[in-house]
């Protein structure tokens, strides 16, 4: 699917099958006005961004400058925001991600570049953002203005309350935006409170915007800064009144929007079978009925009309949709053959959190399942966990006399760098290791309590993850390279993967890319499969898009959170839990086995007590 405008948002809108895709687009658009100004013997004055939305944006403007020549000897850059107090060396510093992200790999000169200064004196505060907005003005204006959008609708650093015409200021940060920075701080206590941004007046005054937002986590707020009054209450609201603004989305970010939601809503649409399935769907719940008690009177009453003219009567578009749902019901998801079975998991627990309970059904029915765990999950591990790994190691090898002395050395180093570390510091090379021992062991004996032997699990350590921080490298070739390996030696009928996007640049989306990568590359050589997605910790796929679900029984269910349970480290409170949700992963992954089976109960489908879905992805898209 092609990217398209969409109808009737209040600030222009444009939709990407991918981030990636977006972000390519911003790229071209910064490139040609570099290039224009650069003829001219002109300065491009830009606005950056930072955080994991414009990631892609920075990596294609790095190819560009490396591959084409791009030249950003004449660029001027204005970055938005800062966290309040934070050192230019910090590994949290925007200055710090700013250089090794994109600075360092571009040849935009020192002196034009301008990050908001987080160390400035308290007393001086006012006096340095005065300073901040003339030196924007002495360079002539801001000719094009990045931006992202967070969850509480702010544009830089400008929270919910901050008015239209406010300039560069410091600020208190709201709880949700502390709160969705937590992971990169290694804790919510360890996020600043307060933070240097430019002012919404600031932004406003660029004379070209453009906002971008992926994933699923964002949808509901792009949805109120696109079709809502303008407020306060949502910053990027403001932009309605900028004369040349445009929101760039993924089709995830758009869900939400009503063009997106219910298009039959806004004007006439093409009804493809996935279309018809949707909206009748989407009415069976709207009105409470199964779908075969939907009634011609349900279609008019609910705008309608013209899918029950082409495709009517009711009665036929209910029947259709509900064989359509009943083929979804599979109780042998790898078929009455025995086959290699291959679950990748980005994490060590993902794969039984996300598609435990279908893992127990296909060992149960003697398929070989085999899991290959993709990453070490080190970084998701608290220190005192390893502290206590570490203190149980030293108690072991000194009751059956185990090498005490070098032992005790590697004790006393992990103890010493744990008493000094300062809150958000990376790990040391030992933490690391030990953190991603415990994740290795966890992960096999949730396997275990699945059924799966620990021959038949893989760990493949992919290089991208190996930053030990939070961001995370490219994708390596070599990562690709192995998985292919993998799929040639096994052979297997079928993989899952993990289909969860919501972080456009987090290591489910990065997995799940690489993956892709290896599956064109393997079938290339004639490897044939087929290749199912399942969803993350957070959300089941909704049941128009769902092509497979599993029934599970209580005691499945049980036993997929015995398996969750193995997973020690995450259990009670995880490092990263996830945007404001405080529930631990074996409640979500049970709540949202059982709403699914309610689901489909009340779509009049057969009643089952749990449920995980699945889609097939088909090389270009899922559907």
């Amino acid at each position: 699917m092609a990217s398209h405008y969409v109808p009737q948002t209040r600030i222009p809108t444009i939709v990407f099958p991918t981030a990636n895709q977006a972000s390519r687009h911003v790229a071209l658009m910064i490139e040609s006005l570099i290039r224009q100004n650069n003829s001219a013997g002109r300065a491009t004055v830009l606005g950056l961004a930072t955080g994991s939305t414009p990631v892609g944006l920075y990596r294609e403007l790095i190819r560009l400058h490396k591959e084409t020549g791009l030249d950003f000897s004449r660029v001027v850059t204005f970055n938005l925001d800062e966290y309040f107090p934070m050192r230019a060396d910090d590994p949290h510093s925007y200055r710090r991600w700013m250089q090794e992200t994109f600075f360092n790999h571009v040849n935009v000169l020192p002196q034009n570049i301008h990050i908001p200064d987080g160390m400035v004196p308290a007393m001086e505060v006012e006096d340095y953002c005065a300073q901040y907005e003339q030196k924007i003005r002495r360079a002539g204006g801001i000719d094009l203005q990045i931006l992202g959008i967070g969850r509480t609708g702010h544009i830089g650093f400008n929270e919910p309350g901050s008015t239209r015409h406010c300039r560069t200021r410091m600020v208190t940060l709201d709880p949700v935006t502390r709160r969705d920075a937590s992971s990169s701080f290694f804790g919510e206590h360890n996020v600043p409170h307060q933070a240097l941004t430019m002012g919404v007046g600031t932004i406003l005054e660029a004379r070209k915007i453009v906002i971008m937002a992926f994933g699923e986590h964002k949808g509901g707020i792009v949805q109120q800064a696109l079709e809502e009054e303008m407020s306060d209450a949502v910053t990027a609201s403001y932009l309605q009144k900028h004369a040349d603004t445009t929101f760039l989305l993924d089709e995830p970010a758009a869900a939400c929007l009503a063009a997106m939601r219910r298009p039959w809503v806004i004007g006439p649409v093409r009804w493809t079978p996935v279309l018809i399935r949707r909206a009748v769907i989407w009415l069976s719940l709207k009105v409470g009925k199964a779908l075969l008690k939907l009634s011609d009177d349900d279609f008019r009453e609910h705008h309608l009309y013209e899918l029950l003219r082409e495709h009517g009567p009711g009665e036929l578009l209910g029947r259709r949709v509900f064989d359509e749902m009943m083929g979804t019901l599979c109780t042998q998801p790898a078929g009455a053959e025995s086959a290699n079975i291959l679950v990748f998991s980005p994490h060590p627990d993902d794969d039984v959190i996300s598609m435990g309970g279908t893992i127990i059904r296909m060992v149960a029915q003697s398929q070989k399942v085999h899991i290959a765990y993709m990453t070490s999950g080190n970084i998701a591990v608290f220190d005192h966990d390893a502290w206590r790994f570490t203190d149980f190691v030293v108690e072991f090898n000194r009751l059956f006399e185990i090498d005490e002395r070098h032992t005790d050395a590697v004790k006393e180093r992990v103890h010493e760098f744990l008493r000094t570390k300062s809150p958000g510091q990376p790990d040391s090379e030992d933490l690391l290791k030990i953190k991603a021992l415990i994740r290795t062991t966890e992960a096999r004996a949730g396997a275990l309590a699945c059924g799966i032997p620990p021959e038949q699990l893989e760990f493949m350590d992919l290089r991208f993850y190996r930053t030990g921080t939070i961001a995370k490298a490219p994708i390596h070739a070599q990562d690709v390279a192995d998985i292919v390996e993998l799929l040639k030696r096994l052979g297997p009928k079928q993989i899952y993967v993990a289909g969860e996007m919501s972080d456009p640049h987090g290591t489910h989306r990065m997995c799940a890319e690489a993956i892709f990568q290896a599956v064109r590359e393997a079938r290339g050589q004639g490897l044939q499969f087929e290749v199912w997605l399942y969803r993350g910790a957070w959300e089941e796929w909704e049941p128009h898009e769902v092509e497979r679900v599993v029934p599970l029984s209580p005691e499945d269910l049980e036993r997929k959170k015995a398996a969750i349970f193995r997973h020690q480290s995450q259990k009670d409170r995880a490092m990263f839990p996830g945007g404001s949700d405080r529930r631990e992963f074996w409640q979500r992954a049970e709540d949202r086995n059982l709403h699914t089976a309610k689901v489909y109960d009340s779509l009049g489908l057969p009643e089952f007590y749990a449920l995980e879905g699945f889609v097939q992805w088909h090389g270009d898209g899922v559907r």
